[in-house]
């Protein structure tokens, strides 16, 4: 990339030297008064930093990531590509993938014009139960850290800027806004600390101060980490913002570093901040600072007059095709966990009839719930990935578990169109977009050309031809005042939310109400859900027409339609509920028969379970390992009915199995995107190989874990585990190790030798692809002391490389060991313990191949 004029140097008023982009900024900076220079630290809205013309400065973008860019606002008819989460990128192995992914979506961010994007997430899987644990990447800090270097930088190679959050110890979920996390300082430096310390030494020009207190203070008020050590001791230059209303105070987050304040909503600084000024609680100077962060980076970002950007416009790598950069992380990160007989890969010529079950099977979880969300093009799901791939092959279909406690967004081939329509008060159409589910969700600004004060409803409206007549379900699910009516018919109208809620919670967690609603086999009906906008919260906009078929057994349509009245309606409370509220055990039982039925008849027999955004989301942590509903017994019991089955989870963090002894095969597929059904079917059938490693570690039994209660007591969290996080602290033997992950050839480990590098200790490995496919492997390395030492793991990550090799062909890698890979953080800062190491080459934690010796 070519870079702007940094090398170059002017002298400033005063006299010394400064580059002359600097001296750009300190121009800027004398010409604005102090109210000027406070109102550039805050946002003016929901999304962005004001312009401030006079001193040719633009308005700065935000938006929301990991997985793809959901922008400032509402445009369905601009979706956005959805990546798999972070844990199943991760679980690639690969900084390059990661790099590229970065490179999609800094396009993309180019194409809305975002100019920063709030991601990557790098704070650490320290229990399975974080609701967070699907968008962060790994219990390892090394792992952690070099896929988000990877990711951050192919954001930034598109010239837009990327910012590591949450910084810092933000690894839980409950009571996330006051929480007090209690930390050793070892456990902070050698742990949590790590990927923030490599990500900001690659060059981050952004940091995002967490919403949880670190020993006693809230990060954006913590001087010592955000001042003394981010800024100070690490040399970060860049921009420290605000987690969303993170920010409370004034002079104290002021003085603490923090450098923005986000969103404009629950501002502390403004005017306050300009009265602290000058009562000399803050001082100008200290506001001074932020304000050259803040121009720094418009700099870099090429949005102040005389700075040229960071990256030269002509020297934007191209990004590549989204679907196909979503295909390939998918496959890259599925980890295929256990193929008793290899029956995986699926021989596409030998099947007849394939049994695809499972709720999720047709309605595939793609992205993990909360800030996260985007609403992508489209989503395949297993059950359409598998019918497209074997056109010629006879698919049985059946739910037979749901574990989902509220119904589905309409969609599919049955409901065409879906279509969104935003209108005026007189009912003129002020924007209308095709849907590809009936859902509408925004955070920010309605579509271009719509004005606030003219909005008074939105709707959904769709056609709906039912294959199966009988009883069918609808739902409203979301906040605010609506209407349902079906063919005309009015079935609820009124208001659908707790006033005592705030809109973030609401958002986040909103009410469902559901309605019996009687149609018959093939006779279109016409179903329109309205939200009038009278409660002025159209920033937080989010309501879903729901609905489920009928349930298994005998249907007569026969004869005329039912008439449709205004039925009684179930309701679902906000906040994650724990069991459905028209559970109908028959009905349950009905559906598990279907299942065993379809299966047992079956070639091979693919079972898709895993988590629903009620237990796993952004806002609340789980509160159990296991899946939910009746998922564990639908597994036993098609295994029973079929030896060939295989199970798929898709879930964004570890489950409970207490099946897998029982299957053939267990396939991880974490949020695996839009690309879902695709890339599963290209693993299955061995188009593709599974290229995933484990993260993290994956219990047999929640009690196993080091670390697992993410509930504060008295306020505190006490992260009593030290520097056992993880794999560190593992003392039972785990269902599935780190590292794990089986492929479809086999490999010999040949050789490993510790050479001296001009950057320290490596590790050279050499393996030999013994199958008969080309294959890839990740080789993994870890050193630990030769003699056990109390205050230590047994083993650690020092680093890693992928591989790929033709059948019969020896690859050798050289991994560089870091100068930490033996240090320790003591009251005198790192020091390196010498002595006698294990340079250990694996396929994975419990898989050692090969020894060497490092004396240091």
């Amino acid at each position: 990339m070519t870079v702007g004029r940094r090398n170059e140097t002017v002298l400033d008023g005063d006299g010394r030297a400064v580059g002359r982009d600097e001296a750009v900024y300190e121009r800027a900076l004398a010409t604005l008064d102090l109210e000027a220079k406070v109102r550039l630290l805050s946002g003016q809205d929901f999304w962005t930093l004001p312009a401030i013309a006079e001193i040719g400065l633009d308005s700065l973008v935000m938006s929301d990531g990991p997985i793809g860019i959901r922008g400032v606002r509402w445009t369905p008819d601009d979706p956005s590509i959805a990546l798999p989460s972070p844990t199943a990128l991760a679980a690639t192995w690969d900084p390059g993938l990661a790099r590229r992914a970065g490179r999609l979506l800094g396009a993309q961010c180019r194409r809305k014009g975002i100019h920063l994007l709030l991601a990557p997430t790098v704070n650490l899987h320290r229990s399975p139960l974080g609701g967070r644990h699907f968008e962060c990447y790994s219990e390892d800090p090394l792992l952690t850290a070099e896929i988000g270097v990877g990711y951050l930088t192919g954001v930034q190679d598109l010239g837009v800027g990327a910012t590591v959050k949450h910084f810092v110890a933000n690894d839980s979920e409950t009571d996330r806004f006051t929480v007090d996390v209690r930390v050793s300082e070892r456990a902070l430096r050698e742990i949590y600390l790590v990927p923030f310390e490599r990500i900001v030494a690659a060059g981050a020009w952004a940091v995002m101060a967490a919403y949880n207190g670190v020993n006693g203070s809230t990060m954006t008020e913590h001087g010592g980490l955000l001042r003394d050590l981010l800024k100070d001791e690490w040399g970060f230059d860049g921009v420290v913002v605000s987690d969303w209303t993170a920010a409370r105070s004034t002079a104290a987050t002021a003085n603490g570093g923090l450098d923005v304040v986000m969103p404009a909503a629950g501002d502390p600084w403004g005017a306050a901040l300009v009265a602290a000024v000058r009562d000399g609680t803050v001082d100008e100077a200290v506001v001074d600072d932020k304000v050259r962060r803040v121009l720094r980076l418009a700099g870099r970002l090429g949005l102040l007059d005389g700075v040229p950007p960071a990256v030269d416009p002509s020297d934007r790598p191209t990004a590549g095709d989204g679907a196909a950069v979503a295909h390939e992380v998918a496959t890259r990160s599925f980890v295929l966990a256990r193929n008793a007989d290899d029956l995986l890969p699926l021989d596409a010529g030998r099947l007849r009839r394939v049994a695809v079950l499972g709720a999720l099977a047709d309605d595939a979880r793609i992205q993990g719930g909360g800030s996260a969300l985007v609403a992508p093009p489209h989503a395949i799901s297993p059950l359409a990935g598998l019918s497209a791939a074997l056109p010629d092959v006879e698919i049985g279909y059946a739910v037979g578990a749901d574990p989902r406690l509220r119904l589905p967004a309409a969609g599919g081939v049955q409901w065409t169109p879906i279509t969104a329509t935003l209108r005026a008060d007189d009912g003129r159409v002020l924007y209308r977009a095709e849907l590809d589910r009936a859902t509408v969700r925004w955070m920010g600004d309605l579509p271009d050309g719509v004005r606030p004060a003219e909005l008074a409803s939105i709707e959904i409206s769709a056609r709906y031809t039912p294959m199966a007549g009988g009883t069918h379900q609808l739902a409203i699910d979301g906040f605010g005042l609506f209407t349902l009516a079906l063919d005309g018919v009015e079935l609820f109208d009124g208001p659908l939310f707790d006033e005592a809620e705030e809109p973030d919670a609401v958002f986040r967690s909103p009410v469902e109400r559901r309605f019996d609603v009687p149609v018959r086999a093939g006779e279109a009906v016409e179903v329109r859900l309205t939200r009038r906008v009278v409660d002025g919260l159209v920033g937080y906009v989010s309501f879903t027409l729901g609905h489920r078929g009928p349930v298994p057994g005998p249907v007569d349509a026969a004869g005329p339609a039912p008439e449709v009245t205004r039925p009684d309606a179930t309701t679902t409370a906000s906040g994650p509920a724990t069991t459905a509220p028209d559970s109908s055990g028959a009905a349950e039982a009905a559906l598990l028969d279907e299942a065993v039925r379809v299966a047992a008849g079956a070639d091979v027999a693919v079972v898709v379970v895993g988590t629903t955004e009620e237990v796993e989301s952004e806002g609340f942590d789980r509160t159990s390992l296991a899946l939910p509903g009746r998922q564990d017994e639908l597994v036993f019991r098609v295994a029973a009915a079929n030896p060939r089955t295989v199970v798929v989870v898709n879930a964004g963090s570890p489950v409970l199995m207490p099946w897998a002894d029982e299957v053939a095969a267990i396939l991880l597929t974490w949020f695996p995107g839009q690309e879902a059904g695709t890339a599963l079917a290209d693993v299955l059938l061995g188009r593709a190989e599974p290229g995933g490693r484990l993260p993290t570690t994956w219990p047999r039994r929640p009690e196993d874990c080091p670390a697992l209660d993410t509930t504060p007591t008295d306020g505190v969290l006490d992260y009593s585990d030290g520097i056992f996080v993880g794999y560190r602290g593992w003392q039972a033997e785990p269902l599935f190790p780190f590292g794990h992950g089986l492929g479809y050839t086999d490999w010999d480990y040949r050789s490993l030798t510790v050479e001296t590098g001009p950057d320290g200790p490596v590790a050279v490995v050499t393996v030999r692809n013994t199958g008969d496919r080309v294959g890839r492997e990740v080789v993994q390395v870890y050193v630990g002391p030769r003699v056990a030492e109390p205050d230590r793991p047994v083993r650690w990550l020092a680093g890693f490389a992928a591989v790929e090799a033709a059948p019969g062909e020896s690859v050798t890698v050289r991994v560089t060991l870091p100068a930490r890979t033996a240090q320790v953080w003591t009251a005198d800062g790192w020091l390196t313990r010498t002595g006698s190491y294990r340079v250990e080459a694996a396929r994975s934690l419990a898989d050692l191949r090969l020894t060497a010796e490092l004396d240091l």
